[in-house]
């Protein structure tokens, strides 16, 4: 089995193109489901983020154009919209790529915390419906543990930006004094919870929370002295709004033009600030058009980010290296786990070559046969049926060149080299020496 991690991200792709191929909440139970019916996939789990987009299978000979048409297909594109911004990674690099993500050292803004949580929901919905197994859960638990320790043992952590960190910085360029302005916040999930703690903290006091469950609304607001209204409100919560930072799961867009346009000219064309931090967008790129209003997405937060990366390169090139060392950690336990598996196949066969000459002895002791002459033949019959099959492959693997095969042989037997072992000089297989099967594996190489 194999290991791949078939993505798309702020890396590779703007948000127009990201937002088309996500997966939005709704709908990740059903696509994985898809997903795992594929054949030659064992295990499977998909991350959508505002910032990426990620695939992650065990799989047996599959082909990533088979992957690629699935996705396409599930989400009603052409592959060639999104083809040239796929990054594909297998075994040991997909082990690595999935621990930074874990660590937060592949997102947008260095260090962040919020991606692990993203990530453990996505193993937990996989998990849920049954389509994680030996591979995959131990690929995500290690790298929980390896994110852990990148948190404690490095600053990667200290003083944490996030993107709505980044947003509220942005705003602070935008109006001299924040304690001045109303913030119309929509979504009620972890990131507007965010925007809403950074907008108080820096002396915002009238903050509005719009959401399609009021409930969940009211909860958020109530943690900040705000108020809560539900979706349909927002048209007239607009023109008393100077911020406006949006981040929910909708499909289609929270917010247009026309209604952007009317808030606009009732406030007289005070400056607005807007923010959509939501992949779909939830405020359509046509607002960016209006006078008086500075509209930003999510991929227009580099400034901050890049400060911060810079800021922080030191304790990231410590996390790189509690990274590298995890992933090899992971691979020889990887190893090992196919060590297992090939070893309960080998000895299944040899149990049943073992009970076939067993049954085969009895029928012959019920009718009369000699029982030592019956022992030495059932003996010697096992022998040759167990040495047949590894002798024929040791053979012609030495007369291939591979003289290998013989010392994994000897070091898996515990076969001592004598003085006049033909062999152990030659690198060969003595016609007459007993030969036993070596657990030899290969090692797909891992590309991107």
């Amino acid at each position: 089995m194999a290991l791949l991690v078939l993505g798309i991200s702020h890396h590779t792709a703007p948000v127009e193109q990201r937002e088309r191929v996500s997966f939005p909440d709704a709908t990740q139970k059903s696509a994985l489901n898809s997903l795992a019916r594929l054949p030659q996939i064992e295990e499977a789990a998909l991350l959508s983020t505002c910032n990426r987009t990620e695939i992650y299978v065990v799989h047996e000979c599959l082909s990533v154009d088979e992957l690629v048409d699935w996705w396409a297909a599930w989400q009603e594109v052409e592959v060639t919209e999104f083809f040239d911004s796929l990054y594909c990674l297998r075994d040991q690099d997909a082990v690595r790529h999935v621990m930074r993500v874990a660590s937060g050292l592949d997102s947008m803004v260095l260090g962040e915390p919020q991606v692990l949580g993203q990530l453990k929901s996505a193993y937990s919905l996989a998990r849920e419906i049954g389509t994680t197994g030996a591979v995959l859960s131990r690929l995500f638990e290690h790298s929980f543990s390896v994110a852990k320790r990148v948190r404690t043992e490095t600053a990667i952590g200290e003083n944490p930006v996030s993107v709505a960190y980044a947003a509220v910085s942005m705003a602070k360029h935008i109006f001299s004094d924040l304690a001045e302005n109303r913030a119309l916040l929509i979504g009620a999930g972890r990131t507007v919870e965010l925007v809403a703690r950074h907008l108080q903290e820096n002396g915002v006091r009238d903050i509005v929370v719009a959401n399609r469950s009021l409930d969940r609304a009211e909860a958020l607001a109530d943690s900040f002295s705000g108020r809560a209204v539900s979706l349909s409100q927002i048209p007239s919560e607009l023109p008393g709004a100077d911020i406006v930072i949006s981040s929910t799961g909708s499909q289609l867009p929270i917010l247009g033009k026309g209604a952007v346009e009317h808030a606009v000219r009732r406030r007289k064309h005070r400056p607005v600030f807007m923010v959509d931090i939501a992949v779909p967008r939830d405020i359509e790129p046509e607002v960016g058009e209006l006078d008086d209003v500075f509209h930003y997405t999510v991929d227009d937060l580099q400034d901050v980010i890049e400060e911060n990366r810079r800021s922080r390169e030191g304790a990231a090139n410590e996390a790189e290296h509690l990274i590298q060392s995890g992933a090899g950690e992971f691979m020889y336990q990887l190893r090992a786990l196919d060590a297992v598996a090939t070893l309960k196949r080998f000895r299944g066969e040899m149990e049943t070559l073992r009970d076939a000459e067993v049954q085969k002895a009895l029928r012959a002791l019920a009718s009369g046969a000699d029982p030592e002459t019956l022992l030495r033949s059932m003996a010697r019959s096992l022998t040759n049926k167990f040495l047949h099959n590894p002798t024929v492959q040791v053979r012609r693997a030495t007369a291939e060149g591979r003289t290998e095969v013989t010392d994994w042989l000897r070091e898996l037997h515990g076969v001592e080299c004598g003085s006049d072992d033909h062999s152990c000089s030659q690198g060969g297989v003595d016609a007459g020496q007993s030969v036993l099967p070596s657990d030899r594996k290969t090692e797909n190489e891992p590309r991107s």
